[in-house]
């Protein structure tokens, strides 16, 4: 069946054939997997023995402009199964393109598209002539395993952008450029927040003395917002016994996004005295058969045990347990990203349990939670997702009776935040659906950050009750939510949404003092000392270099408030401030500086840099 697609996805589907036809060109001995149009651009997979570089890309692109220019009409061509193969052969690319033809199913139409003297398996749609493709540029190479599995070749993927118009492409590359420089992984690292350590692991986050301050900030924020909301705060194990996420369901619903479990010391042993293979024990650990424990990939098995480890009545409730808890899923090397994809992390997670009458206030409770977080940091431009169950789907637990009405309380309290929704089925979580925040930061890209989830089911699967005003058991409804999501994906969102110059309340240094001479020296000891007794995180440069080398390292490292000290300035009680958010007044009284800083930490107020 043809495809239908955008203008421009047809436009950036287009550009990958075209791509492929240049890489033929220069590069005859190619093999070529897929190209498909992505939402910023578009790709294609080549397994060739020559590693493509920055020049190829350059030549490529060369390549791809006199396609262009040739006019070339995308023709679609429809045949048989066996046609397909025959004509597949005949172009030399049955190495891929034969497994992509079984992907097929049996009945669906089988067609190419040929470009001049490209043909490609492809299932369209595309313009009519390259021509069409008015603006696109070639943007970086990288490693794709074949299918997404690391058992299988890893082929080169070149990246692409196009837009139907040099405008629109223009405003797109220097986005591009905007987010390169604001990258958490380069930021991260010039600033000294976080180190990533082949010898720890990939996707484990060494958080350093200053990415600690910021994470620190951040939990010392969100708690002060729980106390006011009456939460408690517990703290659990990184490891679990398998059969607790068994019970849960996470294990095997989720079984594919952990590590494998730890086999206990006494049925490794018994399985060896039973003379087991390596190829049952696999089988073992897959199906779950064995006893072990299993990193944490979820907090909430054990936050329900602390809430079964003592009855509760109706007056106890709502309950709402909270903790920074380390999780730990599995991802693949190639989807690892710097602090936004990660094997370990901590979730600002809490689970609130209460009644059914109490849950649309506890919902209301956790999304004023969200805004307030948001608000705080300037996020404040937010859509947000509900995802719902497919009820023809079996990948659901539960009563759908209960899912009913966890739907329909989700949807009535998203309509409270006055901010746009849409519906998303087959996207709630096994066990209940869930409301996902998706925020633009201030170059207009979209992260999806907090949750929140309402959960008839765990309280069923883990038979835990409280007892009513009627004396009987009832089921608890169970709240997840978690504003963060993650302190690593959060702050490593944190520091491209505000590209390192974090507001004063949230930089790793606060203040540095600048002495023009060691005449001053005393002076700007002494500011440095009071700041840091009145709890400021401020440091003196005190070294040799001249003034406007300390400036500029100032600079380098995004310190918000730079004072510079003089004999003039030591007379008076006064400092010269260097502000990396406005122009401000340039010299005032030192106690004028000190009031202002300790207002903008305590008050956390917003600073954009200008």
């Amino acid at each position: 069946m043809k495809e239908q697609m955008t203008p421009l996805e047809e436009i950036r589907h287009s550009s990958s054939h075209v791509l492929a036809t240049a890489v033929l060109r220069l590069f005859p001995d190619a093999k070529l997997d897929i190209g498909p149009p992505t939402d910023t651009g578009f790709y294609y997979d080549f397994d060739l023995d020559h590693k493509f570089t920055a020049d190829d890309l350059e030549k490529i692109e060369a390549e791809m402009k006199k396609v262009i220019k040739e006019n070339q009409r995308f023709e679609r061509i429809e045949v048989s199964r066996e046609e397909a193969v025959k004509m597949i052969k005949e172009i030399g690319q049955e190495t891929y393109k034969l497994g992509r033809l079984d992907d097929i199913p049996e009945g669906d139409q089988v067609s190419f598209y040929r470009n001049g003297e490209f043909l490609d398996l492809c299932a369209g749609s595309h313009v009519n002539y390259t021509k069409k493709i008015k603006a696109f540029k070639l943007l970086s190479i990288a490693g794709a395993y074949h299918r997404g599995d690391e058992k299988n070749k890893q082929l080169q993927r070149i990246y692409g952008t196009a837009f139907a118009s040099k405008d629109e492409l223009e405003t797109y590359l220097n986005q591009l450029e905007e987010s390169r420089k604001r990258d958490h992984r380069r930021v991260g690292k010039d600033m000294g927040l976080f180190h990533i350590d082949d010898a720890v692991g990939q996707g484990l986050i060494l958080w350093k003395p200053k990415g600690a301050i910021v994470r620190q900030e951040l939990q010392d924020f969100i708690s002060e917002q729980l106390i006011k909301q009456e939460y408690s705060q517990v703290f659990t194990p990184h490891i679990g016994k398998l059969g607790l996420y068994k019970t849960s369901g996470h294990f095997p619903y989720y079984q594919e996004s952990q590590f494998p479990p730890l086999i206990e010391r006494d049925s490794l042993a018994d399985l060896a005295e039973e003379g087991a293979t390596c190829s049952t024990l696999t089988n073992n650990l897959e199906t779950g058969d064995i006893e072990g424990y299993l990193l944490k990939p979820m907090n909430c098995p054990m936050h329900i045990k602390i809430f079964a480890s003592e009855p509760h009545s109706y007056r106890d409730l709502p309950i709402r347990l909270a903790e920074f808890g380390t999780v730990y899923r599995w991802e693949q090397s190639g989807e690892l990203n710097g602090m936004t994809r990660v094997r370990g992390f901590t979730q600002d997670d809490a689970h609130l349990f209460c009644t059914e009458e109490q849950l649309q206030d506890e919902i209301q409770g956790c999304l004023d939670l969200v805004k307030i977080v948001f608000g705080t940091l300037g996020m404040e431009d937010y859509s947000v997702r509900v995802s719902l169950r497919d009820p023809n789907s079996d990948k659901y637990v539960g009563d759908p009776a209960n899912w009913d009405k966890a739907e329909a309380a989700i949807r009535e309290a998203v309509k409270t935040l006055g901010v746009p929704f849409v519906e998303e089925e087959g996207e709630a979580a096994f066990y209940g659906p869930k409301i996902d925040f998706v925020v633009k930061d201030v170059i207009g890209r979209e992260w999806q950050l907090g949750t929140v989830q309402v959960d008839y089911n765990l309280p069923v699967r883990f038979d835990i009750s409280y007892t009513g005003s009627d004396n009987k058991p009832h089921r608890p409804v169970m709240v997840h939510r978690a504003p963060f999501g993650s302190m690593e994906r959060f702050c490593g969102l944190l520091i491209e949404h505000f590209g390192g110059d974090f507001p004063t309340w949230l930089a790793p240094e606060q203040v540095r003092v600048l002495p023009i001479s060691d005449k001053v020296r005393d002076y700007a000891e002494s500011l440095v000392s009071q700041l840091k007794a009145n709890g400021v995180r401020a440091t003196g440069d005190f070294n040799s270099d001249k003034l406007g080398a300390k400036i500029r390292n100032a600079e380098l490292d995004k310190v918000p408030n730079t004072l510079i000290v003089g004999e003039r300035e030591a007379e008076e009680g006064k400092v010269s401030v260097r502000s990396r958010f406005h122009d401000g007044k340039p010299t005032m009284l030192f106690e004028e500086f000190e009031t202002q800083v300790l207002q903008l930490i305590n008050e956390r107020t917003l600073q954009i840099k200008k």
